[in-house]
């Protein structure tokens, strides 16, 4: 869907044509532009462990950091006040970062987080709040909208991937089973699960296991392991990936009401060398689309609407951090393939495309960056 910033103050195009690496209160520099393949790469800016993008339309990009640091982008790199205290460490911090669909209107925006329960126990959260923009950027109104159920031990396996669906009224939310694996079956939990609720954070009507109440209402499908992208294509159609175990990372169409299968049945095997049955021994089980083994541990996807790029629109672009580069995949029907392979040489967490186009990846870790990749002249 289209959208549009509230209040622009420095326009995208410029910004991503015209500034290099940037820490916080930087001014722009002249850009340093390296060929790498199929992209003129240009670095934008340097961030501690960032995980999530999004564009403000003519108006910079915000950055997700893990550590619990919001980034706002905009030819200078500013702390955005206001944000959520995370739960940090191993696969936890804070997570995505979505606009909401009337950003132009509200100037919302959605943000997920690991958060601290009683003992030691964690769970994600998702919250939505206003961001002001100005010289010093700021979200007023945090509103949790929901958690997590049950919290439970450990650091892993949160995904807390957001997607709105493209007519702007359902949100669906990616719920990792939290290295746990049972609860992936469990319908009185929503862990393993993508759900699909109102804006609000309650759970949508017309849900398949709405008859059972609590939080089985939220729940749209299940049997799911660790999801790190979910996103809709061109056709309205709601898509995961997901990381497997010891191989067998997948992309599944996401469909009302089906089990896809974790941990009865998987494409890879346990860390431990067990062997793990395939989908193909339980027909009652939905099989993925595309499996990779060996993985290439996707960190998020983008379907392609661009005109930059011309020849890959409506495809599918990946982030890769094992297999560190973009995978391009195209869909007809429900026929996936793997289409192309583009090396940047660091394991890479998101990808994002901006107004002109081009698209903006960020670098897994520490020292990972920001990045604008352009055709290759």
């Amino acid at each position: 869907m289209t959208r549009t910033i509230i209040r622009t103050f420095f326009p995208l195009a410029a910004f991503l044509a015209s500034c290099s690496p940037s820490v916080a209160g930087d001014s722009p520099k002249p850009a340093i532009t390296e060929t790498k393949g199929a992209f003129a790469v240009t670095p934008l800016a340097a961030l501690d462990a960032p995980w999530a993008i999004a564009v403000l339309p003519r108006g910079g990009v915000l950055v997700t950091e893990k550590g619990g640091k919001l980034k706002l982008v905009d030819g200078t790199v500013k702390d955005v006040a206001g944000v959520p205290t995370v739960a940090f460490g191993g696969q936890g911090g804070l997570g995505d970062v979505v606009l909401a669909p009337d950003y132009a209107k509200s100037g919302m925006v959605y943000l997920s987080w690991a958060e601290a329960g009683d003992g030691e126990t964690r769970g994600a959260a998702i919250g939505r709040a206003k961001l002001v923009l100005g010289d010093a950027p700021r979200l007023e109104g945090l509103e949790v909208i929901w958690r997590q159920s049950p919290k439970v031990t450990g650091r892993g396996h949160y995904s807390h991937r957001i997607a709105f669906s493209p007519d702007g009224k359902l949100l669906f939310v990616a719920s990792g089973e939290r290295q746990k694996m049972d609860p992936a079956q469990d319908l009185t939990g929503n862990l393993g699960k993508v759900l699909r609720l109102l804006p609000d954070g309650k759970p949508a009507p017309g849900n398949p296991f709405a008859d059972k109440g609590g939080v089985s209402a939220e729940i749209w499908s299940y049997g799911h392991r660790n999801i790190l992208g979910l996103a809709f294509d061109p056709q309205g159609r709601l898509w995961d990936l997901e990381h497997g175990p010891a191989g067998g990372d997948e992309l599944n169409l996401v469909e009302p009401g089906k089990n896809y299968g974790w941990p009865v049945v998987s494409e890879g095997d346990h860390y431990d060398g067990k062997d793990i049955p395939p989908h193909s021994t339980r027909p009652d089980m939905t099989a993925p689309n595309l499996v990779w083994t060996p993985v290439i541990a996707p960190g998020d996807m983008v379907f392609y609407r661009g005109k930059a790029f011309r020849d890959w629109r409506g495809q599918l672009l990946i982030a890769g951090l094992a297999s560190k580069g973009l995978v391009r995949v195209t869909i007809d029907g429900t026929k996936v393939t793997e289409a192309g392979r583009y090396p940047l040489d660091k394991r890479i967490r998101d990808v994002a495309e901006a107004a002109d186009g081009t698209l903006l990846v960020i670098e897994d870790g520490k020292d990972g960056r920001l990045l604008k990749l352009a055709p290759a002249k």
